[in-house]
């Protein structure tokens, strides 16, 4: 995972926008729809992807993982969800765009890490939340190959030194979806990574909960 802050800043945002893109597909009574992530429907979807940004954001402006906890479950969407996500990316883009947040070590709930894994993990939330909602729209489900190959070949670093993870056999599986059995090598490589984060490619869900754990974060 050797990617320039630059670089790293730029995936997390096509992240982002990928994400919006499905959001904005959105009808008004979808909102209550349910989602691969079975705790949630299609609003605490969203905004579990824009608390969790205003989270990280926090995370660089000097909170705790205490106080990131203490406000997951605080309202961020209000009138406008679309609209609130969208301020959500552009803020957390730009406080990790600042000069040395890619060094700092942050109190992230899950242990101390720096900026730029920070952002790995949230880009990966992204990604894969992304496909949650697409999934629970009926829209286009198929994601950007670019981000697929790049979360599928650095999961191990985006997560390491982390107690939970989604892919560990030890984690507990309190804060990830169990990985389903994986499918054949010669599988689609969105499939055989949506496997190993506890999605059924082929079903509404995985019977988890989040694909970068702290539940609603």
């Amino acid at each position: 995972m050797n990617d320039s802050s630059e670089a790293l800043v730029e995936r997390y945002l096509l992240a982002g926008a990928e994400f919006e893109q499905r959001l904005r597909a959105v009808r008004a009574g979808q909102w209550a729809w349910p989602t691969p992530c079975t705790e949630w429907n299609v609003r605490d979807l969203v905004h579990h992807m824009t608390r969790g940004n205003l989270g990280y954001t926090g995370l660089l402006n000097g909170d705790t993982g205490e106080d990131f906890l203490r406000r997951r479950d605080a309202d961020a969407l209000g009138d406008d969800p679309v609209g609130a996500y969208v301020r959500s990316v552009r803020d957390c883009a730009n406080a990790f765009a600042r000069p040395g947040a890619f060094e700092r070590v942050l109190d992230y709930p899950l242990g101390r890490v720096t900026g730029r894994q920070a952002l790995a993990v949230r880009t990966t939330d992204s990604v894969i939340h992304t496909w949650d909602l697409a999934r629970a729209l009926g829209v286009d489900d198929r994601l950007r190959p670019d981000l697929v190959e790049w979360v599928d070949g650095h999961v191990e670093a985006i997560y390491a030194g982390l107690p939970e993870t989604p892919t560990a056999t030890e984690t507990t599986h309190r804060f990830f979806a169990p990985p389903l059995p994986p499918l054949r090598h010669d599988a689609a490589r969105q499939d055989r990574l949506l496997r190993r984060m506890g999605r059924d490619p082929d079903g509404l869900g995985p019977g988890g909960e989040d694909a970068t754990g702290l539940g609603r974060a």
